[in-house]
Order: C-alpha cells, then sequence, then structure tokens
C-alpha cells in the first residue's frame, strides 16, 4: 500500500509539472488568455484521459491522442491537443452557473467544462458512438467527475433538455442543424469547427434571433462528424489517375470532363509579388480565396504517382481553382535572402495564362486590403432565408443553413 500511495504521489507530482510547463507555453502563444481557463486545465488531469498515451504526450500541447480509428485507419476520436481546447474553451467563455452541452468528446474537455461552470452548473456530453461514451462516462467518473451527464446519440437530432448558454462542439460540421439554434438560448454562444469550402475553422457564434453571428474564429483541424451531419467531399481526378486529386466542398464544376486535356499543355507561372515571413500565418489569405473564386478548391498531389506535372509547395493541401477548363493552384516559395516566401500561381489549361493572372490579383488584394485586418464575420441563417435578408458577402447554401462570410470593407473605402 505505502508503495501504491507513493507511486500515486510521485504521477501526481509529475503530471503538475508537465501541466505547468503546457500551460506557460499555451500562455505565451496567447491561447490561453483567462486565469479561468487556465485554473481549469490545471486541476484536471489530462494524463487520466489519454491513458493510451505516455504524460509526456498527454500534455504535448500540440499533440493529439488518437483514442478510435475506423476500419481504413482513420482517425474517428481522439483527445484533442491542448492547445485547441484551450482556445476553443476561451471562445465560449463560460462562466460559473452556466448550462453547457458538448457535441462529441471523450471525457477531458467535458471535465473542463465541469470545473468552469462550477457545482451550480451543469455539462452534459454527447456522442453518436457508444465507445467513446463508454470510455467517457468510465473516466469522468474515475477522476471525480461523475455529475457530468453523458448521452449517446446523433447530437443532428438535438440533446439533452436545453436551452444551453453555451454549446460547445468538438468535431468538424459541415452544417448548423436547428436542433442546435433552437437548443442554444438567445444570447447564448455556439462554437464550432465549421467547415466551410473545404476550410475549417472553429468559430464562436452567438445567437441573436434565429441566425448566428460570430465573434471569432481560428484554424483548427478536427476528426470530422459521424451520422446524419456526416458530408463528404468531392474528388475530381484531373489526369484520368490518383496523381492530381481536386476535392470540392460544395459539389463539382458543372462539366468537369472540360478538364480533361488541362494536364496535356505547359505550365503557366505568375508572380504575385506578395511576400511574407517565413512564420506568419496567412490563413485569412485561405479564406479570402476561398470567398472570391468560385471554382475555389483544394488540390492534392499523390506523392508515387507524382509525374511533376504540378509543383505546390504542399503536395497535400494546396489552394486551388477551376474555371471552365482550366485551373490553377497557389504555392510559394523561398526569396532569395531565405527570409520570406513569395506566392505564385501556377495554371494548366487553354486558358492557362489569364487564369494564374486572375488568381495573382485576387492574392494581391488580399495584400492590399484584408491582410492585417480582423479578418472575415461568419453568419449562420435558417436554410430558405431570402437573398434580400442576408449580408452582403459569399453565400454558401448547405442543407440546413446559409453560411455568408463577409469580409470588412477596406481602409480606403470606409
Amino acid at each position: 500500500m505505502a508503495e501504491q500511495d507513493q507511486a500515486h504521489a510521485d504521477s501526481t507530482k509529475r503530471a503538475a509539472r508537465l501541466a505547468d510547463s503546457m500551460i506557460a507555453t499555451l500562455r505565451a502563444s496567447g491561447d490561453i488568455t483567462s486565469r479561468e481557463v487556465e485554473r481549469a486545465m490545471r486541476t484536471v488531469r489530462r494524463d487520466l484521459f489519454a491513458p493510451e498515451a505516455s504524460a509526456e504526450d498527454a500534455y504535448d500541447p500540440y499533440n493529439a491522442v488518437i483514442t478510435k480509428r475506423d476500419e481504413h485507419g482513420i482517425a474517428i476520436s481522439s483527445v484533442s491537443a491542448a492547445q485547441i481546447q484551450a482556445f476553443q474553451l476561451e471562445q465560449a467563455q463560460v462562466r460559473p452557473g452556466m448550462k453547457v452541452a458538448e457535441v462529441g468528446g471523450g471525457g477531458l474537455n467535458a471535465a473542463y467544462l465541469a470545473e468552469l461552470v462550477g457545482p451550480e452548473g451543469s455539462v452534459t456530453s454527447v456522442d453518436i458512438d457508444p465507445d467513446v461514451t463508454d470510455r467517457a462516462e468510465r473516466l469522468l467518473g474515475a477522476a471525480g467527475y461523475s455529475r457530468v451527464r453523458v448521452l449517446l446519440g446523433d447530437a443532428e437530432k438535438g440533446f439533452g433538455d436545453g436551452p444551453f448558454d453555451v454549446i460547445l462542439v468538438t468535431v468538424g460540421a459541415w452544417d448548423v442543424p436547428p436542433a442546435w439554434i433552437a437548443q442554444l438560448a438567445p444570447g447564448g454562444q455556439l462554437v464550432v469547427p465549421l467547415r466551410m469550402r473545404g476550410l475549417t475553422r472553429s468559430v464562436a457564434f452567438v445567437r441573436e434571433g434565429d441566425h448566428l453571428v460570430s465573434e471569432s474564429s481560428r484554424v483548427c483541424g478536427f476528426v470530422a462528424m459521424q451520422g446524419d451531419g456526416a458530408h463528404q467531399e468531392l474528388l475530381l481526378l484531373v489526369s484520368g489517375t490518383d496523381e492530381i486529386g481536386l476535392r470540392f466542398d460544395d459539389g463539382l464544376p458543372a462539366d468537369p470532363s472540360r478538364l480533361d486535356n488541362a494536364v496535356r499543355t505547359s505550365r503557366a507561372e505568375t508572380a504575385t509579388g506578395v511576400l511574407v515571413g517565413r512564420q506568419e500565418p496567412f490563413d485569412t489569405l485561405q479564406l479570402f480565396l476561398a470567398t472570391v473564386l468560385d471554382g475555389f478548391c483544394v488540390m492534392a498531389v499523390d506523392s508515387d504517382l507524382d509525374t511533376g506535372l504540378v509543383a505546390p509547395a504542399n503536395k497535400w493541401f494546396s489552394l486551388a481553382t477551376v474555371d471552365g477548363d482550366s485551373f490553377a493552384y497557389v504555392t510559394h516559395r523561398l526569396t532569395e535572402d531565405s527570409r520570406n516566401v513569395e506566392f505564385f500561381v501556377h495554371a494548366l489549361g487553354p486558358h492557362r495564362e489569364e487564369l494564374a493572372a486572375s488568381v495573382a490579383e485576387q492574392v494581391r488584394v488580399w495584400d492590399r486590403e484584408q491582410r492585417g485586418g480582423p479578418g472575415p464575420q461568419f453568419s449562420i441563417h435558417p436554410a430558405g432565408t431570402a437573398d434580400d435578408l442576408l449580408p452582403d458577402g459569399r453565400v454558401i447554401d448547405k442543407v440546413h443553413s446559409r453560411v455568408i462570410i463577409s469580409w470588412p470593407a477596406p481602409a480606403s473605402a470606409a
């Protein structure tokens, strides 16, 4: 017994040291900004919710612990990286006494939420997978958080007894079902990793009547939603093989066969003249191009089949667009002094020169008008909302909703 007590004490001290290091990193990066979130993440033992991993991996700020894979080896459940959990908790603005619902999760995030709402609040966690809910319930009980209510079900249809002050979604969603808005209190917060035109952002929305308006957004990555809310991207193989694939989030081009001969042309290249620092984020450029390019998609190249038809900087993820019989993608390379990278546009197809020039100009527009700015605002309106009732911006029609991406007017036009 004495040996067990000593082992427990040593484990607790080790976890505390690792938590101190993790929190210091997340404070320095700006992912933790409040005392409340810091206290919650310091109090809950991460290692108790990731028994599959070493304590070092569990407390690595940027490491997700995979807890379940499907028959193809694709991760379908995980303990999210501490960085993502931290900034989502900050986005949610959870306060003592609140009624909170979590969609997805293996128990750890629900424990953080339980710390934030305190004894007067409540936390309901729902997941579609019985393996996940059984695991969450077991780990929450062992860690002292048995008051968290764990439900098995498809969150697409609603959950628990709302209204909730906060709904925090921890799986990648393509749409926002009406049940989520209906169960959200007026003025309540919905934090959701929302996929828009192939790009995912964790967006904090506030309910305003029958629609949602964003307060903040962050780049993120999550395992995909299962059940009725699942949505598959559509893949277009450009050269008739798996070498070049274009992934579309909202439907293929009207006549994909027009691209059949695109790779038989030479490759056009247009320099944008836009430079960014090697460590400078440019996630707003991604969203900007997704907003202004009608044929926006994401290009991936199979390394095993690569014949050099295209030359992206990132073979797994390149911003791309299709326009009729031609397609283009954005790439970058180091400047001569190796201090910056410059964006270039490559295009193939009969109208490659015109398309490359057009996309390059949009990169320059982003540089002039949106770079370094606050980024876009997002709003979600019920499907069927008339166009004249929507704010200005790119409209993305989904099954249950109309998502609007609105960019601020440039300073010169304000």
